[in-house]
């Protein structure tokens, strides 16, 4: 867990935060279309008042915390946050902490998103993973995954959370997305033993705990399409992991066409039955992600000290895990 830390109001402690002067910010601009706000009103209490009220106690909790010592403060950026927890201001301070935290407990995940990287640069041009053009039919940002473009062979986990990260990233500050969410597809087609031997369970543990709790995004639905048998395992192991809100989302598809009985076929990929072909998506995202290069890679300058109890962010509670349940994978492995 995280230590325990002095938060002024409206995240108090008992032990008093040092005084520190509080800088001015630029005033916010709300360019956002009538429907997205009307999403934002409805699903997120979001209004101009209760947006400028928030903003202002977050700063002023940001300025005051005594081991924040580095942290963006613009609007877009911290919007992420309250987006996510529907405005209550206290949850976006904690996931603001957890989400510093992470970035340093883990930085093979979250550090260095770079498209320049060679390998990064590789995988995201083989199409393992791409943003679609268009939302779907509730404005959300459709997010594609194809499990058989990823050569386990040739490139390991860690390489793999640094193309998810840097892809959600170039995302996040999207505000139209921030109020809507995203619906993620994950074509397991491809899937083989060695992609999940990519990954300790301790490891899977540790990123479904930082999706869930640390990233600012809206999970709106996680669908699987082409799920080996063996991929059946991982996803209960998964389920046991996330909360009950993000379980009910998760949907399994015995075909494409089931599929896209619940997704419109137009706004995915040609070679799923849409209109623009994968490659198309591909350059566009590169384009994006070049856009935003230092931007994020900026990211790698935010700061939070943190105590050595920290390392137990994931929790320890099921350390042992590995030893009864990997079984169920190695007997897979073989039969």
């Amino acid at each position: 867990m995280l230590k325990a830390v002095p938060l002024p109001n409206p995240c108090p402690t008992s032990t008093p935060a040092p005084t520190k002067s509080i800088p001015s910010y630029e005033s916010y601009q709300c360019n956002i279309g009538e429907d997205f706000l009307r999403i934002a009103r409805d699903q997120l209490r979001e209004d101009d008042n209760i947006r400028t009220q928030a903003l202002a106690q977050f700063r002023e909790w940001i300025a005051k915390h005594p081991y924040i010592k580095k942290c963006r403060t613009d609007a877009v950026f911290l919007l992420r946050f309250l987006r996510t927890k529907k405005f209550s201001v206290p949850a976006a301070c904690e996931m603001l902490e957890k989400y510093l935290t992470i970035r340093q407990l883990y930085p093979a995940w979250f550090q260095k998103l770079d498209i320049e990287d060679p390998a990064i640069n590789e995988i995201i041009s083989a199409g393992y993973l791409v943003p679609l053009l268009q939302r779907d039919s509730q404005g959300r940002k459709v997010i594609l995954s194809c499990a058989g473009k990823f050569d386990p062979h040739r490139f390991t986990s860690a390489q793999m959370a640094r193309v998810h990260s840097l892809v959600c990233e170039a995302l996040m500050d999207d505000e139209e997305s921030q109020i809507s969410g995203y619906n993620h597809i994950n074509d397991e087609s491809g899937l083989a033993m060695a992609h999940v031997s990519l990954w300790s369970l301790t490891d899977i543990r540790n990123m479904m705990r930082c999706i869930q709790n640390s990233t600012p995004m809206r999970h709106k639905e996680t669908h699987f399409i082409n799920l080996p048998h063996y991929g059946n395992k991982l996803i209960e192991f998964m389920m046991t992991i996330l909360n009950e809100k993000l379980k009910k989302r998760i949907v399994l598809h015995s075909s494409l066409d089931d599929l896209k009985r619940q997704i419109d076929p137009s706004i995915l990929p040609k070679e799923y039955g849409g209109v623009v072909p994968l490659s198309e998506m591909i350059d566009k995202l590169k384009i994006h992600l070049r856009q935003k290069r230092h931007e994020i890679l900026a990211l790698d300058d935010l700061y939070i000290e943190i105590s050595k109890t920290a390392a137990n962010f994931g929790g320890n509670d099921d350390a042992d895990m590995d030893t009864g349940v990997v079984g169920s994978f190695r007997k897979l492995e073989v039969d």
